[in-house]
């Protein structure tokens, strides 16, 4: 007799409080979990933001993911409790953990860990065997290549080989565009799918100095769509790469690339494909960030869906948004490979008439590793293990960094830089990838990476005035508070060291930040000059170590991580909305 999904999640609570080792019931009960029942003739997996995790990881959701004006209220801005209410979440089940931060470490002690290609896999595997291989879609939101010591040091070729092993279809981009040029151009040429890309061109003068497009008369400089034949419907999958690549990231390594969010040339080639091509259904694979897909949703007609990617949001269930031409979904997988969206489609008469949607969490005692998927990671990995193995020092807390401010990774983080630097504030950026240690952990070099491994890692220690240090927090805070989801660029607040401020995140620019004061107390004088440590510089590379070096030289230092203080600030205005929950306001 099989067990039903509720059953399973009754078990599993009864268990837990019983002391039974998770696994022994996952084995179990997984394929109850994971299957899901028959719909539709099309198939489409989402994953997006694994950042470089091979491995199985932790990963804390957040506990602040404030939403302003429209966006106040409805998801992705809801957290913890609100989060459970609005989707009919059972409190202290499998679910409550995967989707909030809601008694982390107890239960990701219970759960075990997220993720993992070899699991991934296995699961991958599964969806795609049960309703058809020739029916389904495995599509990647970007954020791949980018986020571990193996990446990095692979130039992500690395999660090239690992993405053809688990068979991803059609994928964009991010920190791909991290690397050097010719280094994307080389992975792609190595990417076994389609890596496309409508709103990513050549600069004219670029072309004609012979720089290589995928389309030279467009300007494309890589497939703007594809078609997949699915089960006898044609299935049009459109690229939408992050639009702000060169300001958030150093245009120096991509120099003859431009991007933009591009809606009014993401509705022609809607309608060029819908007249051209005729496909029963119109995918974008987007790494906008939810806002902005859900704005761009509201404005382009004649899209089915938009998977999205870029802000991280595990969201269970799809946005149905409105517009001009109907109807159009929106969806958001999370981050880390700790999900993978399942959306089925019935088609009918060259459209979709219904869909079914889960977005289901990837358990790694649930899911056995695929051998030849985990053969694969061992053998990337091994040149490296004994760095990335390398014990520094003892979680005695909750390490992570997911949420609009300060995380207690981060602060560890900022720490370390004012000691390198000998500065008396340091910032650093909100970037919301990182994987957590849970308390009694050892922290190795590997979560040092995993924090920390980017292209531009090197530190700086300077002089900067209050006025300036006031200036970068206003402009950063604008980008994540904006209310018009097109001026927003994804990521958290710069986190800071060594200071202390109150955010009014319902004020306008220029007036959100006030009252900065240093850890003693000290107020900032506008005109005055402090020691700002910092890194991850955009524009020129600065002078000094690189940040993982300098974090694991402080945690050696200090053996064991019990923070005494973290720099998170006080806010207003905040008090009523359901992004925010556990938070001293």
């Amino acid at each position: 007799m099989s067990m039903t999904r509720r059953e399973f999640l009754q078990v599993m609570g009864i268990a837990s409080a019983a002391g039974l080792f998770p696994k022994t019931l996952f084995a179990n009960n997984a394929n109850n979990f994971y299957d899901l029942p028959q719909f539709g003739q099309v198939r489409l997996l989402h994953i997006t933001d694994s950042h470089a995790q091979l491995q199985p990881i932790y990963f804390r959701e957040p506990n602040v993911n404030l939403g302003l004006g429209s966006m106040k209220g409805n998801p992705p801005h809801l957290v913890g409790n609100s989060l459970l209410k609005h989707f009919n979440i059972s409190a202290n089940s499998l679910e409550s953990h995967a989707f909030t931060y809601l008694d982390f470490a107890s239960a990701a002690q219970k759960y075990g860990k997220v993720g993992g290609f070899a699991h991934l896999a296995t699961l991958v595997k599964q969806l795609r065997q049960s309703y058809g291989q020739d029916k389904t879609l495995l599509l990647d939101g970007g954020d791949t290549w980018q986020g571990s010591g193996t990446a990095y040091w692979t130039r992500g070729k690395d999660m090239v080989g690992a993405c053809n092993q688990l068979g991803v279809d059609v994928m964009t981009g991010h920190w791909e565009f991290t690397y050097l040029a010719e280094e994307v151009l080389s992975n792609i040429k190595d990417f076994k799918g389609d890596f496309v890309a409508h709103n990513v061109l050549v600069k004219e003068e670029a072309l004609f100095d012979g720089s290589p497009a995928y389309d030279e008369d467009t300007g494309h400089a890589f497939k703007p769509y594809t078609i997949k034949e699915l089960n006898g419907a044609r299935v049009a999958v459109i690229g939408q790469a992050f639009p702000y690549t060169p300001i958030a990231n150093p245009s120096r390594f991509i120099p003859d690339w431009t991007f933009g969010i591009r809606d009014a040339a993401m509705q022609e080639l809607v309608n060029e494909v819908r007249a051209t091509e005729k496909p029963d259904v119109v995918v974008v694979i987007s790494h906008n960030g939810m806002d902005v897909d859900l704005k761009m949703a509201s404005v382009v007609s004649g899209i089915d869906v938009i998977l999205g990617g870029h802000t991280h949001d595990g969201v269970p269930q799809p946005t149905e948004v409105k517009n001009d031409g109907g109807m159009t979904l929106v969806c958001n997988a999370g981050s880390n490979g700790k999900f993978v969206g399942v959306l089925d489609f019935e088609v009918k008469g060259g459209k979709v008439k219904d869909y079914r949607y889960r977005l289901l969490p990837v358990f790694s005692n649930m899911l056995e590793a695929d051998k030849d998927m985990q053969a694969y990671i061992d053998s990337v990995r091994q040149p490296y293990l004994d760095r990335l193995n390398e014990q520094l020092a003892i979680a005695d807390q909750v390490l992570y960094r997911r949420g609009n401010f300060n995380g207690t990774f981060d602060q560890v983080i900022c720490n370390a830089l004012r000691e390198e630097h000998d500065a008396q504030i340091s910032l650093s950026p909100g970037f919301r990838w990182g994987t957590s240690v849970l308390p009694g952990q050892g922290i190795t070099m590997e979560n040092v990476l995993d924090q920390t491994c980017i292209t531009y890692p090197e530190t700086y220690g300077r002089e900067m005035t209050g006025l300036e240090v006031k200036t970068i927090l206003e402009d950063v805070c604008d980008n994540l508070f904006n209310t018009d989801p097109y001026r927003q660029q994804g990521g958290d607040m710069v986190r800071v060291g060594g200071l202390d401020y109150v955010c009014d995140p319902t004020q306008g620019m220029g007036q959100r930040i006030s009252e900065m004061t240093l850890d003693d107390g000290t107020p900032v004088d506008m005109s005055k000059k402090y020691k700002v440590a910092g890194w991850a510089t955009v524009g020129a590379q600065s002078e000094g170590r690189p940040i993982w070096d300098v974090v694991a030289d402080h945690l050696r230092a200090v053996k064991t991580v019990k923070l005494e203080k973290l720099n998170t600030p006080k806010l207003k205005g905040v008090a009523d909305n359901l992004g925010l929950a556990d938070y001293t306001i």
